[in-house]
């Protein structure tokens, strides 16, 4: 399949399949005659296996190295371990809850204690930001706070004109577009600064939760393909 047919069917961006081929990744296997990437089952696995160690929490270095001297087992094989941790840690929330939810039917409110070990369990579970990004970057993000906030309140007005566009059928390479595109990228970079690591990670944590961001406001596939069509048209 050509990138395009890839980054629908992964719900990964084509930009994102890019800069995997760039770091030596996932290249694709063949080029048709006017130079369209074309990716075989070998390389649908190789994707597979980035997506699999990303998701554990490696950067795209270390995930290059295993790649090299690893097997596609062991990639399953970490998944696997990780999906099962995820599950017993919900399994232990769902138990904490259907308790209190037990007890609540006989009283007002849930117990001190109880509030307490749902706090804990639903941190262990749900500790999203964290899963994604380092001390380090954690760090770096909460010293810039202010503009990173004054960057996110520009949001919803941007998401809204590209999404009117889109509902339009305004071509990718309209001048408005371009426009759109380029702001859109200005607002990422204050939050990255070009930090490549750091870029990866929003761009992962994104794309691991898209319900979560659509829920919160945020863009869906289709508008983030949109983007990176005008991108690429503006180069």
């Amino acid at each position: 399949m050509k990138v395009g047919e890839l980054a629908r069917a992964t719900g990964l961006t084509v930009r994102t399949l890019h800069h995997w081929e760039e770091r030596g990744l996932v290249v694709p296997s063949a080029r048709t005659h006017s130079g369209h990437r074309v990716y075989d089952d070998g390389d649908v696995r190789r994707v597979y296996q980035v997506v699999a160690l990303r998701e554990l929490g490696l950067p795209l270095d270390a995930i290059g190295s295993l790649l090299t001297t690893g097997s596609f087992a062991t990639v399953l094989a970490a998944h696997l371990e990780q999906v099962d941790a995820r599950l017993a840690a919900l399994h232990t929330l769902r138990g904490t809850l259907a308790g209190v939810v037990d007890r609540l039917r006989g009283a007002p409110d849930p117990a001190p204690s109880d509030v307490l070990r749902m706090i804990d369990e639903v941190s262990r579970v749900n500790d999203t930001f964290a899963q994604y990004f380092t001390p380090e970057q954690i760090a770096a993000l909460q010293a810039r706070r202010d503009e990173a906030e004054a960057a996110a309140a520009q949001w919803p007005d941007l998401i809204a004109a590209v999404r009117a566009e889109m509902a339009a059928g305004t071509d990718p390479g309209d001048p408005r577009v371009q426009s759109l595109a380029s702001r859109w990228a200005e607002l990422l970079a204050t939050f990255h600064r070009g930090d490549e690591a750091l870029r990866e990670r929003l761009y992962r944590m994104r794309s691991d939760n898209p319900g979560e961001v659509v829920a919160a406001g945020g863009p869906d596939q289709a508008m983030i393909d949109y983007i990176a069509a005008a991108a690429d048209a503006g180069r």
